[in-house]
């Protein structure tokens, strides 16, 4: 299986998700990988000067609006084990635009991830915010037989 054979399912995955935890807003999710973040959220009339020029392309965009806000919420998807690039990478996305919720999702194990997050318990590594309010990202394995997260696995835990 190619990574990109995991973005429809994790994005239908997303969009129940969302449906569930955010009736009576607009939702929307897509299939981001090819295109820099700050486009896409421009064809959904959404600003967001911190993206603008910067390369970020996130796999899997979810976005919640009203008439007043928006949320965000991103997927990185990978069929590796997974590394502290992999953490990284998101990690450096979520510092940047501060999203709701952020998800780094493999179809394989925890690799690497497994040591830090598990034996060593630094699950201060998956912090973001706005120095206010701390939100973690959350990393799980992918189940392709559900296509769903494995909750079992999911950390942190909820």
């Amino acid at each position: 299986m190619r990574e990109f054979e995991l973005y429809e399912p994790m994005r239908i995955w997303l969009q129940s998700y969302l449906e569930s935890n955010y009736k009576h807003q607009e939702i929307i999710t897509i299939d981001a990988h090819s295109e820099r973040l700050d486009r896409v959220l421009r064809k959904f009339g959404i600003r967001c000067d911190i993206a603008t020029g910067v390369d970020i392309q996130i796999d899997i965009l979810g976005i919640v609006k009203n008439e007043h806000s928006f949320k965000l919420f991103f997927i990185e998807a990978k069929k590796t084990s997974l590394n502290l690039r992999d953490l990284g990478q998101l990690w450096a996305y979520c510092k940047l635009i501060d999203p709701e919720e952020a998800f780094l999702l493999t179809s394989e194990d925890l690799g690497s991830l497994n040591k830090i997050l598990n034996v060593y318990k630094r699950e201060d590594l998956l912090d973001f915010g706005d120095g206010k309010f701390i939100k973690k990202m959350k990393v799980a394995i992918w189940s392709i037989k559900t296509n769903s997260p494995k909750m079992e696995t999911l950390i942190p835990k909820l």
